[in-house]
C-alpha cells in the first residue's frame, strides 16, 4: 500500500510477482504506471482535509480519509475473495491505519521511513529557520499515524539504523532495518559515458568536468540553496565546468515561498550564473536520469537530518564520486575519503574547494568510486 506507485516498494513487488505462486496486488491512489505480474488496485479519498480544519491536525485528517479509503477498497477486494496474507504499507500516508480491521488475521509489516521531531533533526537545522510554539505542536500531531501503526503492526522496518533511531525506543524491537534496495545491476559505472539528452537539447559529450545535482524538489531540505551559491563561485573559477542540476522547480519537504516564488528563481535573481553552463533539465526518466549520473565527474548530495534520498545510493552504484554533507543520514553511508567526501552543510566555501578537489585530480578519486560501488553492493 502506497498512494505513489510503485515508490519503495518496485523492487520488492517486482520479486514478488516473478513468483507465480504469489497474488501481489498494490494499492495506490496513482494510475499511471505498471509491473508485469503486480495488480493494481486504486483508491480514492473521498475528500482532502478542508482549510477550516485545525492546522494541527490537517496531516492527521488527510490520512484518516486515506485510510478509509483503503478500507473500502479492501471491502471490494475481500468480496472478490482476496484475502491477503501480508499486507505491507507506507506508515504516514494513512493506508495501513485500518488494515487490522478490515483484514484480522493478516500479518501488517509497516514500512517506518520518518518519525518527526521539534528538535535535533530536520526542523530546527538551520537556525535561520526558528521554530514557533506552533510549529512545535504541529510537528508532534503529525507522528499520531505512525504512531497508530507502531501499535497495529506485527513488524515495521526502517531504511536506515538513524532513521530507525528517530522512533520512540519502546517501538525499536519491532522495527528491522532493511533498506528498500538499489539495482546494481541497473544502476552500474560505464568508464567514458558521455551525457547527451537530445530531447533536453543537451549535449556535454565534449565536457570533462560535470557536476550534477539530483532531489525532487529544489529547496533548503536538500541544500539547494547552498550548492546555487557554491555553484554561483565555481563556474566564476572554473570555466570549462558544466552543472546539471535533474529535479522539478517545486518544494517537497518543509516550507514553501510565497505563491509565484521559488527556491530556483530565488537563486537565480540573487547570484550570477553563466547560463550556458547551468543546466536545469526538470524531471527526468530512468534511463536519461541514468546517463546524467554515469556521466557524472562529481555528484553533490547536501540534505538536512532527514530521510535518506535514492539518488545517493544510486549515484554510488554507478562508481559516481558523492560529495555529501556531514548530516548523519549521509555519514551512516559514507565514510570520508573512503567511499566519498563529506563537507559541512553549510560550508559554501568548502563545498567549492571539496569539487575543486576532485575535479583536479580525477585519478586520486579512482579508488572512492571503486568502494563507493562495493558499499552499495554490499
Amino acid at each position: 500500500m502506497h498512494p505513489n506507485f510503485p515508490a519503495q516498494f518496485r523492487h520488492l513487488v517486482t520479486a514478488l510477482a516473478k513468483n507465480s505462486q504469489n497474488k501481489v496486488v498494490f494499492g495506490t491512489k496513482r494510475e499511471e504506471g505498471s509491473i508485469s505480474g503486480v495488480l493494481k488496485a486504486i483508491y480514492t479519498p473521498s475528500r482532502q482535509a478542508r482549510r477550516e480544519t485545525h492546522n494541527y491536525v490537517r496531516n492527521l485528517e488527510n490520512a484518516v480519509l486515506q485510510g478509509q479509503a483503503v478500507y473500502r477498497l479492501a471491502e471490494q477486494l475481500k468480496k472478490e475473495r482476496f484475502i491477503p496474507d501480508v499486507v505491507y504499507g507506507h506508515s504516514g500516508w494513512g493506508p495501513t491505519l485500518f488494515i487490522k480491521d478490515i483484514f484480522p488475521k493478516a500479518e501488517l509489516l509497516c514500512f517506518f521511513e520518518w518519525f518527526y521531531h521539534a528538535h535535533g533533526t530536520d526542523a530546527d537545522f538551520d537556525p535561520k529557520e526558528p521554530l514557533t510554539a506552533d510549529d512545535e505542536a504541529r510537528i508532534r500531531i503529525k507522528n499520531t499515524p505512525m504512531l497508530t501503526d507502531l501499535y497495529s503492526c506485527d513488524r515495521g522496518l526502517s531504511p536506515t539504523y538513524w532513521q530507525r533511531q528517530q522512533f520512540p525506543p519502546e517501538f525499536h524491537n519491532k522495527i528491522t532495518v532493511r533498506h528498500d534496495g538499489v539495482d546494481t545491476n541497473y544502476f552500474h559505472p560505464k568508464p567514458g559515458a558521455k551525457l547527451v539528452l537530445q530531447n533536453k537539447n543537451l549535449d556535454l559529450s565534449e565536457v570533462d568536468e560535470i557536476v550534477t545535482y539530483v532531489a525532487r524538489g529544489m529547496e533548503p531540505y536538500r541544500g539547494f540553496p547552498q550548492f546555487m551559491e557554491a555553484v554561483s563561485i565555481l563556474l566564476k573559477k572554473r570555466p570549462n565546468c558544466h552543472v546539471v542540476i535533474v529535479g522539478d522547480d517545486r518544494v517537497a519537504y518543509g516550507r514553501s515561498l510565497p505563491e509565484g516564488e521559488s527556491y530556483k528563481k530565488l537563486m537565480l535573481d540573487t547570484y550570477d550564473y553563466d547560463l550556458a553552463r547551468l543546466h536545469f533539465t526538470g524531471s527526468l526518466p530512468y534511463s536519461q536520469y541514468l546517463q546524467v549520473i554515469q556521466a557524472s565527474s562529481v555528484h553533490v548530495y547536501l540534505t538536512r537530518p532527514f530521510v535518506l534520498s535514492w539518488s545517493m545510493l544510486e549515484v554510488m552504484s554507478t562508481g559516481g564520486l558523492v560529495l555529501g554533507s556531514k548530516t548523519p543520514p549521509v555519514e551512516e553511508v559514507i565514510e570520508d575519503g573512503v567511499n566519498g567526501l563529506l563537507v559541512d552543510f553549510f560550508a559554501i566555501d568548502r563545498i567549492v574547494e571539496r569539487i575543486e578537489e576532485v575535479l583536479d585530480h580525477p585519478d586520486k578519486m579512482a579508488n572512492l568510486r571503486v568502494k563507493a560501488r562495493e558499499t552499495i553492493q554490499e
